[in-house]
Order: C-alpha cells, then sequence, then structure tokens
C-alpha cells in the first residue's frame, strides 16, 4: 500500500517508529495485531551511507523500515540529498517484484511524505553478499540466482516486450529520479577522472596508479562514451546500484535490495555493477589469505560464477526472447525477422553489443571503488595497507584493461582468461 501523508517528514528514531507503527495498520498486522505492540524489538542497522534501516521484530512477525534522509547520511546535512529516492525504490522494488518475486523482497507499505518503506525482514542466516564473499562461504545457486533476476527484469522492462508507446510512460515516470542519476555520473563516470577533493584510495601506494587513471587520454575516450550512453539510453529498468552489498544471500536463498539510483538506462550497467563487484572480491582474496586457507580453491569458484552469471544470463534471456518475439515488443516486429535466421542474425549481434556494454560498465565500477568516493569493504578489512595496495593495483591494471579492450573480447570465457592473468602481476 501506500500511505500519503502522515505528517510532516521527520526523522525516525526508535520511539518515534513505535508511534509511527501503531498508526499505520497494514504495519501491525505485519507484526500480529496490536497485542505485540508492546512486545517489540528495534534494532537500527543501516550501514549504508544514505539511509536509516530498522529492524522491527514481535514475537509473531517482522519487518523492515527504510527511511531516506533528505542529506547524504555518512557526509551529513552539508550534502543535501532528495528524498524523493525512497518513492522510486518503492516503485522499483514492487515492478521488480512483480517481474521476478523470487528474488526481490515484497513491500507491504510506502509513505512517500514520510519518505519510508515498510518491507519484508530477510532474516538470518541472510547476510550481505559482500560479506559473505569477504568470509570465503559459497553459494552454489547465486549464479542461477542472479542470472534469472537480470533477465527476467531486464527483459521485461525492455523494448524486446514493451511496445514503444508504453516504453515511453514507464520511461517518463522514472526520469524524475535525476539525483540520484547525477550522482552516480558524478561518482563513477567523472571524479575518478580528474582531481576531485572527495577522491581516496590507498595513499601512498596508490598516489601513481589515481595519477596515471587521471592522466590516461584513451580511458577518458572511453568512460565519455559509457557516460553518454548511462545519460542517453533508456533500453530497460535497472536497479543501478547492483553490486555485491546490495544482494542479500543464504546457501539457498538470493535478495535483490536497495534500488533507489533505479531508473531506465543501459541494461549493461546493472550487469556490469554485479559482475564487477565479483571481480574486485576475485582480486582481494589474496589480501584474506591465511597460512591455513590460500584461498584459490574459492578465487576459483568466483571465476566460474562470473562465467555462469553471464552465460546463463545470455540462455534465459533469449529464451524469453524466443518466447515472447511474436508479442508486443516494438524493437524487433514478427513480420520483418520473420525466419529462423534473420532473428539469430538480430540476437547475435544485440547480446555482442550488451556483453561489451556490461564489460564496459564492470570496469567503470571497478575504477571508481579504487579511486573514487566509495570503496568496498573486500578491500578496506584488509589491513596491511601495503598488502591492500598490491591487491587494488592489479584490480585497477585490470579495470583499464578492460575499459579499453573490452571490444576485443568475444566471450567470458576470455575475460577470465584475461583476470588470471593479471591475478599474478
Amino acid at each position: 500500500m501506500e500511505s500519503g501523508d502522515n505528517g510532516a517528514f521527520h526523522p525516525l528514531d526508535e520511539k518515534s517508529l513505535v508511534e509511527y507503527i501503531k498508526s499505520t495498520p497494514v504495519l501491525v498486522a505485519r507484526l500480529g495485531g496490536e497485542a505485540e505492540l508492546d512486545r517489540l524489538t528495534i534494532k537500527e542497522v543501516g550501514d549504508g551511507n544514505l539511509n536509516f534501516v530498522y529492524i522491527v521484530t514481535s514475537p509473531k512477525g517482522s519487518f523492515v523500515a527504510k527511511q531516506a534522509l533528505p542529506y547524504v547520511r555518512c557526509v551529513g546535512d552539508s550534502w543535501p540529498m532528495t528524498r524523493d529516492r525512497a518513492h522510486f525504490e518503492a516503485l522499483i522494488l514492487k515492478e521488480h517484484g512483480r517481474l521476478c518475486p523470487e528474488h526481490t523482497p515484497e513491500v507491504y507499505h510506502f509513505d512517500r511524505s514520510m519518505s519510508m518503506i515498510g518491507m519484508r525482514y530477510l532474516e538470518p542466516p541472510h547476510i550481505i553478499l559482500r560479506k559473505g564473499l569477504i568470509a570465503g562461504i559459497e553459494y552454489p545457486l547465486l549464479a542461477q540466482h542472479m542470472s534469472d533476476y537480470m533477465a527476467k527484469t531486464l527483459f521485461f522492462t525492455s523494448l524486446l516486450y514493451h511496445s514503444t508507446a508504453d516504453h515511453k510512460k514507464a520511461v517518463a515516470e522514472f526520469c524524475g529520479n535525476v539525483e540520484m542519476c547525477r550522482l552516480t555520473e558524478q561518482v563513477v563516470f567523472s571524479d575518478p577522472y580528474r582531481i576531485s577533493n572527495i577522491n581516496r584510495w590507498t595513499s601512498p601506494y596508490l598516489d601513481q596508479d589515481a595519477k596515471s587513471v587521471r592522466e590516461d587520454d584513451e580511458l577518458k575516450v572511453q568512460i565519455a562514451e559509457l557516460k553518454s550512453m548511462f545519460c542517453e539510453r533508456a533500453q530497460a529498468l535497472i536497479h543501478g546500484d547492483l553490486h555485491t552489498g546490495s544482494v542479500m544471500v543464504t546457501t539457498d536463498s538470493t535478495q535483490v535490495i536497495d534500488p533507489e539510483f533505479g531508473f531506465y538506462a543501459p541494461m549493461g550497467f546493472d550487469i556490469g555493477a554485479f559482475l564487477g563487484n565479483l571481480v574486485l572480491s576475485y582480486f582481494s582474496q589474496e589480501g584474506h589469505a591465511t597460512e591455513t586457507n590460500d584461498r584459490k580453491a574459492y578465487k576459483d569458484w568466483i571465476l566460474n560464477t562470473i562465467e555462469e552469471t553471464w552465460s546463463q544470463f545470455e540462455k534465459k534471456f533469449l529464451s524469453l526472447w524466443d518466447l515472447h518475439k511474436n508479442g508486443n515488443g516494438e524493437a524487433y516486429l514478427p513480420d520483418i525477422y520473420n525466419n529462423p535466421e534473420v532473428l539469430h542474425m538480430a540476437q547475435k549481434k544485440y547480446m555482442n553489443n550488451l556483453f561489451h556494454d556490461s564489460l564496459g560498465f564492470g570496469a567503470a565500477k571497478m575504477i571508481r571503488r579504487i579511486v573514487g568516493i566509495a570503496h568496498v569493504e573486500d578491500f578496506e578489512s584488509i589491513k596491511d595497507e601495503s598488502r591492500r595496495a598490491i591487491c587494488e593495483r592489479r584490480a585497477v591494471n585490470f579495470g583499464k584493461l578492460l575499459l579499453k579492450e573490452r571490444q576485443k573480447f568475444d566471450t567470458i570465457g576470455q575475460v577470465i582468461t584475461a583476470i588470471k592473468e593479471r591475478s599474478v602481476q
């Protein structure tokens, strides 16, 4: 449900959240009724950069309350931030939940005036995927689940399924998420390639590496092309921040959270974000190796997961295309692409372009996590800075190679080979 106005916006603390819940019947029902309200446990768990997140539990139910603040939480009110992101996050959770309910947590309640979402609590043993990767835990169904999520959410919001009229209407609905898009434009496509007071890196070890990113003309030409594509191309409704910190997992469950950066954009931005963060995890593993666990087997598992995620995504995406080729989608009209040969040619070109887009965006996401503002725990948790810097240097060098030479890779297997080669340099 969506609520219009429970009064003027104010940040919720544990006490005021209880009062808010009492005035919201759908949330009371989720906790097992009014009789349970005196037995609530509320825990603030927002470890991200932007929002308050509370886990609310009673003996008979639970939910997560997520509230967007009018500023960047990790910086403070000196960096204003639109609260409208909560509106778009709720919309995307509902739409992606409709298309892929197996891997999207259910939204129970949204209050636009309070920028507050009430949604399913992903109970233990669910943990953030990034933390699982740092701990060296294998998730045998991860590639299967994430390829499923990406194939469904991207295909069913594209012109392969939509009519052009429906597509334009959907694009217009999400155009308002402009501030979050601008933040991505700045921190992914601009700041790492210039001197910015918000950039940081493992100094002094990576001072020269950061400088080399800023002074690489070919890299700048390539990132400009990707930035233009990100800003201009309304290909599908993307999550917009699909890194390993936006996925919660157990060995048999995968749930995608936090789509507040989402809008209609290139599909490859989501695919690249996920794969690129797996590559970052791969390059970090040496920093987590011990005398009793060299992490070599785990690194092989990560590479296999990267390969399987793309391979299964491609297979599932094409299967959906074949299934719906005579539907409402107007990109490839059935009376034109009316024999298997021409359709196969069109599909091959489409997937080849999408593969290269994904590699480029994945590379951009890797580079920004090493020399930009927001880093990843995969590297940050390596306490020895010189050891961390070795891992980060290998990752940023691979990111630069991938960004500049992505068109030279024909298969995901070739990418895996290149990762292996760079992991010992």
